[in-house]
């Protein structure tokens, strides 16, 4: 029968167990997909969380219902399918994942070949029309399905993007959160060498220790106090598929993304003189300033995965940042890995001979910002044009890529509409000057407050 299927977002699909997915969404999204793109043979993986399993084999029974062949990769992370569609040159992959998403949800993240994104503008909507009719794609010869391991390939992958030889003995504080994030840290330990102190490594679909997600300021705890108790000189921290990675300095101090995003930056220039950054307009300052310094090329995209992963490979770019703490790599598909930042993060602190604090202090300093803000507002819509309208005429650059970006003398700001979420989102910076930043944050939000939801 035709069915309505919500859980469709901007970039993958989320929704909450049962009423909004269930196996039998995913059965039908996996055939959708296979109908989609034509597929012969693609990747499967899944997340800990308690219902992936289930859910795994009817995107699986979708897949070769319609005569696709599934590569099997099992309990993994979301970049483990990345790597696996490339590396296996299939016709795409499938990840069943919630990533940070609370107990109850469950969600499938989708790729085409080469592991490009399929998101709202580029598939997902055709998709979901297919799911919601009432009749599937069944081939005359149904597809195989078989547990593939390419897990000493991926890390040996993930090696090649440093310099063993180069690396100091340090002591790293990795938080897991009881995600899939261990097995990758594991499969590395092995060849660093690094004292790694594990907190809640196994992987655990309950979440005996709340949902990984350290943008949450009640989760930073956890990490940061481990990082002063053991003397460690970095602290890093995942979501549940590990897609994105939270540093902390050697005190226990959280990094925004945004700094890092400068960091990796600069370290991957000095190895790709020339080569060109991606960046998001929420807050552009310091990457820009760094890339210029570095000899390289800084090019805007409007925020979102999709979006980043289309302009580095329009623009054969050899990084890409998000202060979201999303960072992709060219050799890596253009394709987004919490792993790969870590590491190149240790090899700086190695190579440098400064803390992690030092590294990004100078810069902080220079480019103090906000991190990013989010309030409800009535009409999103109309809170950005009444921002337009208070800023534009003073403003000496308005830039609409992605939301709204004003920018000043002193300071800009970038205001946008959440993908997700009925929020407006506010990101403040300026040059150099921390009480600047701070009066003009209080400004803006003053005016968000008024038309507050």
């Amino acid at each position: 029968m035709p069915i309505k299927i919500e859980c469709f977002k901007a970039y993958d699909i989320r929704g909450q167990i049962p009423n909004e997915l269930n196996a039998d969404i995913a059965y039908r999204v996996g055939n959708a997909t296979a109908e989609f793109l034509g597929a012969k043979t693609m990747v499967l993986g899944r997340d800990m969380r308690l219902s992936s399993g289930e859910f795994a084999d009817a995107v699986a029974k979708g897949l070769t219902d319609a005569g696709v062949n599934v590569l099997d990769i099992g309990l993994c992370g979301t970049e483990m399918v990345y790597f696996a569609t490339a590396h296996l040159k299939t016709d795409g992959g499938i990840m069943v994942t919630a990533s940070h998403n609370p107990a109850d949800y469950n969600g499938l993240k989708l790729v085409r070949d080469d592991a490009k994104p399929i998101s709202g503008d580029s598939g997902l909507t055709d998709i979901r029309a297919i799911a919601e009719r009432d009749d599937r794609k069944i081939a005359s010869t149904p597809g195989s399905r078989k547990n593939v391991d390419l897990f000493d390939e991926y890390v040996q992958h993930l090696l090649g993007y440093i310099d063993i030889r180069k690396l100091k003995p340090l002591k790293l504080v990795a938080n897991a959160g009881n995600g899939c994030a261990g097995i990758a840290l594991d499969g590395l330990e092995q060849h660093l060498p690094f004292e790694i102190v594990k907190i809640h490594n196994e992987p655990d679909g309950t979440f005996p220790n709340g949902i990984p997600n350290p943008m949450l300021l009640e989760n930073q705890s956890m990490t940061a106090d481990a990082v002063v108790a053991h003397g460690a000189d970095m602290g890093i921290a995942w979501d549940g598929d590990f897609d994105r990675c939270f540093l902390f300095d050697e005190k226990g101090a959280f990094i925004e993304g945004y700094y890092i995003v400068g960091l990796l930056a600069e370290s991957l220039l000095a190895q790709n003189p020339g080569g060109k950054v991606v960046h998001d307009p929420r807050l552009t300052w310091n990457t820009i300033d760094i890339v210029a310094a570095a000899g390289g090329i800084a090019v805007q995209s409007k925020s979102g995965h999709s979006f980043i992963k289309e302009t580095m490979r329009a623009e054969d770019a050899i990084y890409g940042g998000e202060m979201s703490a999303h960072h992709y790599f060219r050799d890596f598909a253009y394709a987004d890995s919490g792993m790969i930042p870590w590491l190149l993060v240790a090899e700086l602190v190695s190579i440098s001979g400064k803390t992690l604090s030092e590294l990004v202090g100078e810069r902080i300093a220079m480019y103090p910002a906000s991190g990013e803000i989010n309030r409800k507002v009535v009409d999103a819509h109309a809170t950005l044009q009444k921002l337009h309208g208070t800023y534009s005429g003073e403003a000496i650059a308005v830039d609409d890529m992605d939301g709204y970006c004003f920018e000043f003398p002193e300071w800009r700001f970038n205001i946008r509409m959440s993908n997700t979420e009925p929020v407006v989102r506010l990101n403040v910076e300026s040059r150099g000057n921390q009480r600047v930043m701070v009066e003009k944050t209080a400004q803006v939000l003053a005016l968000l407050d008024a038309d507050a939801g």
